[in-house]
């Protein structure tokens, strides 16, 4: 499911307030998340990215949020249940939101995969621009584990498809993922998007964790692949 989540960004100008603050970032600078929200997870991944997860107390039991900086600040919020399912997402870059359909035909379950080793989908989400499109796929534990840092992960495959509501093929996606059950998370591992454009891989595994007290911890300022985009800042 993360794989689905890299290849489609996106929410509002209402939550982009909440993060303009923080951009143009110093090497110094730390995440600060909304008021009632506390962040208990700093992910440095390759592709020049680094994450925060963090938890909100007005939120219903179980639903986190993530929200991803480079080099010239943060770029995207996502909002994720206990099941994984996406429940939204916010590219603040352009504003765009995307937002779960009610009542998906097969809804992602992230109990499923870990007490039976697979699970399907079958989902819808509204976006902006590009309108309803449908997701169906899996993601199958593959029963290898690795070891990041010294974090133990569980090795994923998954495949999907994305699709307009008429049955218009837009691309298709693969590739493998890691999940950690004590954080109920899914992170990106090398994965490949085949569409009208071409194909295009993607690797943004995690490369490091820091929770707090780790000199990292919060930390807005990416290390990890970022000699071309620091090339092509002014």
């Amino acid at each position: 499911m993360a794989g689905l989540r890299e290849f489609r960004r996106a929410f509002a100008a209402l939550i982009f307030s909440l993060f303009a603050a923080a951009a143009p970032v110093r090497a110094s600078d730390l995440f600060t998340p909304p008021d009632g929200c506390e962040v208990y997870l700093t992910v440095q991944a390759k592709g020049c990215k680094v994450s925060h997860h963090y938890i909100c107390r007005a939120d219903p039991a179980g639903d986190q949020w993530r929200v991803d900086f480079d080099l010239k600040g943060p770029y995207f919020v996502s909002r994720i249940n206990a099941e994984t399912e996406w429940l939204q997402s916010i590219d603040l870059t352009s504003g765009e939101e995307i937002r779960l359909m009610p009542g998906p035909a097969d809804p992602a379950s992230f109990t499923e995969l870990t007490t039976t080793g697979t699970d399907s989908y079958d989902f819808a989400q509204s976006a902006g621009r590009s309108g309803t499109l449908r997701y169906s796929g899996f993601d199958h534990l593959t029963g290898r584990k690795t070891v990041i840092d010294g974090v133990e992960l569980e090795e994923t495959a998954f495949e999907f498809r994305e699709e307009t509501l008429s049955g218009q093929l837009i691309g298709t996606a693969r590739g493998h993922e890691y999940i950690h059950r004590g954080w109920r998370l899914f992170f990106s591992g090398p994965s490949t998007w085949e569409g009208d454009e071409g194909r295009e891989r993607i690797d943004r595994s995690p490369v490091r964790f820091d929770e707090p007290g780790d000199a990292g911890f919060r930390s807005v300022t990416p290390e990890y692949d970022c000699t071309a985009q620091l090339a092509a800042l002014p």
